[in-house]
């Protein structure tokens, strides 16, 4: 017998020409965790992780949330960041080009969302 696991989607978002003093500030990506749980109505467990790299090096942050996960990785020298948010739960769509011009000075954001454990 098939067991359907639960419904949930993922944000798979890529954003392009970003300013690199953004994607190597840990505050200003504190910033936009915090306006995506509260935009989006997220729940999150504990405190984030995060990891600024030495040098001239990016951001790597992780929120745990009850729904699943949020998730950054970013590349000043590319002046590239990688974003993953996963809930297993519907969301409403989020305005991510938008946010991510103001927030990162992003000129370009592709956002690819997947439909997670439907059989």
């Amino acid at each position: 017998m098939l067991e359907i696991a639960p419904e949930g989607q993922e944000w798979l978002v890529d954003a392009h020409g970003c300013e690199p003093a953004c994607l190597r500030s840990e505050a200003a990506l504190r910033r936009l965790f915090e306006r995506i749980v509260r935009e989006l109505g997220l729940r999150t467990l504990g405190e984030p992780a995060w990891h600024a790299f030495s040098g001239e090096g990016g951001v790597t942050g992780l929120q745990m949330l009850t729904e699943s996960h949020l998730a950054c990785h970013t590349y000043p020298e590319h002046g590239f960041a990688a974003f993953n948010l996963y809930a297993c739960r519907p969301l409403p769509e989020w305005p991510w080009r938008e946010r991510l011009a103001e927030a990162l000075g992003a000129r370009e954001v592709s956002v690819r969302t997947l439909a997670r454990g439907r059989a």
